[in-house]
Parts: C-alpha cells; structure tokens; sequence
C-alpha cells in the first residue's frame, strides 16, 4: 500500500500549466487516439467504437465546441503468431467564437502491437497516422471599423481588410508509441507518447510561410490497481507541450464494482488543471462498454467572465469481441448387438 499512496500523490501534486494549442479534452482516456497513434488496435477485442463530445465558454461570447470519433479494428495475421496489427480512423472537429473559427481534422492509424513477453504481460507499440486538415474561419460573420456609416453598421461597405485565404488545407502527420505492463496480473502501468505536426504544416491567411503550427508533444501516464475485492485505484496524468504553451493535468478516481462478474462498475474522481480549473469526472462501466462525464469549474483569472462555468464534456467507447460460430462435432452413434 504504501508504493501506491506514493504513486497517488505524485499524480495529485504534479500541477502546472498553461494551454496548448491543439484541441484537448479533460477526459483524455475517453480519447486515446487523440494521445497516442500507438494507441490504435490496443484493446481486448476486435472492434472499438467511440466518441467525446465538449461544449465550454457558454456563458461567454466565445464559445468552444469540441467533438471527436473513433473506430479501430485489431487484426491478427496467422504470419505474426501472438502480436497484432491495428488499424484506425479518427474524425476531429473544433468551433470557436462568432466568426466560427474551426478545425477539421480525419486521420487514418496504423500500428504495430508486439507482445513482448510470452503471458503478455509486457506489450510495446509504434504507431503513425497521417491525415487531411483544414483550419478557417467564417468572414461573413465578422464585423469591421470601416463599415460603420455614422449612425450604423452597414454590411456593405468594404471591411478594408484582405485575405489570401478564409481557409487552410494541409496534410498532417503523427507518431508514437505505447508501453503497458501488468503485474501479477492485477496493477496496470501505461505510458503513451505522441509526437504531433512533424512536418510542421503552415497554417497562415497571408499567403506566406511564417506561421506554421508547432510540434506537439503528448505524454500519458496510468496506473490501475485493486484496492480490495469491489474499489480499484486509477491514476493518470497527461502532459502536453507546443510550442510554448503546456498543461499537466493530473486525475485520480476511485471505481467501484456493482457485479464483478459482469464489469458493471461506477468511478468518481477529480483531475486539476493548475492556475485553470478543478474538473469533476464520473464513469460507468458495463462489460465492454466506458463512459464517462466531466465538468470543468473554472479557477482562472477569466472566472469573472465565466462565472466559474468552464467546460461539459461527455464520451462513450464500447469494444466489440466477435466469436467463431460454434460447431458441434458429428460423431457416429456406436452399434450395439
């Protein structure tokens, strides 16, 4: 016991952070791919299906929504014995503010699962995804200085502002990889790292090359462990950094088993997002089946803003096990004389 209180307070007290600029949620374990490409195919299953949903700011004129998708499928090719190939698609998609600047983002995921020890308690990844994006904002929906007549807003004076573009198309590409171990078949180390934007896509309006998105750097931390017969223990934290700008966001939450038998279970925790907010996280569990909601309750300076509402954020993943059908033997009766 005291190995995990040591593990539990390290997560809770590693805290400090400002925002990255890439879109992110606070239940990133409801989010994998969106961590690691390592991450694809790595499940106890065939298929897994899932999405999160975060709507934030709404008491504020910028407002941000958030919505993300996923299915993975893990495929066993008779030629590699124990390990796994997994393959993957992910659909990202961010709107923000009055003139609905947004991302779109549809990756395809590859990675290689390899059982690095004979009960498969030790398990190493490498994973890609390369996909096609797009950034841009609404100009409709904007208003400028010059078309002001007098006395009001006319639409059809000239903004006196110049685009080369309202919209940005580039392709993406990602990296990373995934470490688990299982002790005894009953603790669960995970660490995730993804590399993010390697070929640094330009993202300018102005028709030039100077802005151009930053490298982006994800690591993930989990540990899982029985508390006794019905609590286990999760501890997790992420780390993200780009360009200047990084977050930690530790979280700790106790889950509970209503039928063991089943995987039916509850979870209750919190994670902190320092100098930002206190995020309350619950989860339900059935079978093969996680879901999880979230609140942010915001502690920042933009509190007075915001009135301490931050953001809602709820997912769902469900892992689909198909099983040969099962057929019965014909033997011949025996003939007794």
């Amino acid at each position: 016991m005291p190995g995990r209180l040591y593990i539990l307070l390290l997560v809770v007290f590693i805290s400090c952070t400002c925002f990255s600029q890439d879109i992110h949620f606070s239940q990133y374990n409801g989010s994998l791919l969106n961590l690691s490409p390592g991450f694809t195919g790595l499940f106890d299953g065939d298929y897994r299906v899932g999405a999160i949903y975060r709507s934030q700011w709404n008491t504020v004129p910028v407002k941000y929504s958030t919505f993300s998708m996923n299915g993975e499928a893990r495929l066993s090719p008779r030629q590699l014995e124990k390990d796994h190939i997994g393959v993957g698609v992910l659909f990202n998609n961010d709107r923000a503010g009055d003139a609905r600047y947004g991302t779109t983002q549809l990756y395809v995921s590859g990675s290689y699962i390899w059982h690095a020890s004979k009960d498969s308690s030790l398990v190493v990844t490498v994973g890609t995804n390369l996909g096609w994006c797009q950034v841009g904002f609404d100009y409709t929906k904007m208003t400028f200085d010059n078309q002001f007549d007098g006395y009001q807003y006319n639409k059809s004076l000239a903004s006196g502002e110049q685009f080369s573009w309202v919209q940005r198309s580039f392709f993406d590409l990602n990296v990373g990889s995934v470490v688990r171990y299982i002790y005894h078949k009953k603790q669960s180390f995970t660490y995730g790292l993804g590399v993010y934007h390697v070929t640094t896509p330009v993202i300018s309006y102005q028709g030039n090359d100077i802005s151009k998105l930053d490298y982006k750097m994800s690591h993930y931390l989990s540990y899982q462990a029985p508390i006794n017969y019905y609590n286990d223990i999760i501890a997790e934290a992420l780390y993200n950094s780009q360009g200047k700008n990084y977050e930690i966001i530790p979280h700790v939450s106790i889950k509970h088993y209503l039928k063991k038998e089943e995987s039916q279970a509850i979870s209750a925790g919190a994670a902190f997002r320092a100098r930002d907010a206190v995020i309350v996280r619950l989860g339900y569990f059935y079978r093969t089946m996680q879901s999880g909601i979230a609140y942010d309750i915001n502690l920042s300076n933009f509190n007075a803003a915001s009135n301490r509402r931050g953001g809602f954020e709820l997912f769902i993943n469900y892992i689909i096990k198909t099983k040969p059908a099962f057929v019965a033997k014909k033997r011949p009766c025996p003939v007794f004389i």
